[in-house]
């Protein structure tokens, strides 16, 4: 079952190395990501750290806000994500609109990056894994 996606929910890349080396407790939300229940103080913890990006990123989607439509917003919002260097991002805004009667959801998310203190760039868990 898919976990319950809200603003303030962290995801990021399933990756094996991530998992094991800092025991992150998570559920499995797609193929290629997990939804995290602790972050910046087990990061921090282990000498690896989480830094916001500056742009936001969002999409919309047609229908009410269910879990199936959030998930569809949260694909797209991957695909866009996918060209940068980022592994983790936050959902900071879900909001259900309509439009001549038809209803719409948009999702915005904060993208975010784990990485080892003092190795951002060569050592990233986005190259590590």
């Amino acid at each position: 079952m898919t976990p319950n996606v809200q603003v303030g929910t962290i995801l990021i890349e399933d990756r094996p190395l991530v998992t094991r080396i800092l025991d992150l407790g998570s559920e499995s939300y797609s193929a290629k990501w997990v939804v995290l229940k602790v972050l910046d103080q087990k990061l921090r913890s282990v000498g690896w750290n989480c830094s916001f990006m500056a742009e936001e990123a969002e999409a919309t989607v047609f229908g009410s806000l269910a879990a199936n439509n959030i998930q569809k917003a949260l694909k797209r919002i991957f695909l866009k994500m996918r060209k940068q260097n980022f592994n983790c991002l936050e959902v900071t805004k879900m909001v259900e609109n309509r439009f001549l009667g038809v209803p719409y959801i948009t999702v915005r998310t904060h993208p975010r990056h784990v990485f080892v203190l003092g190795r951002a760039k060569e050592g990233s868990l986005l190259t590590a894994a």
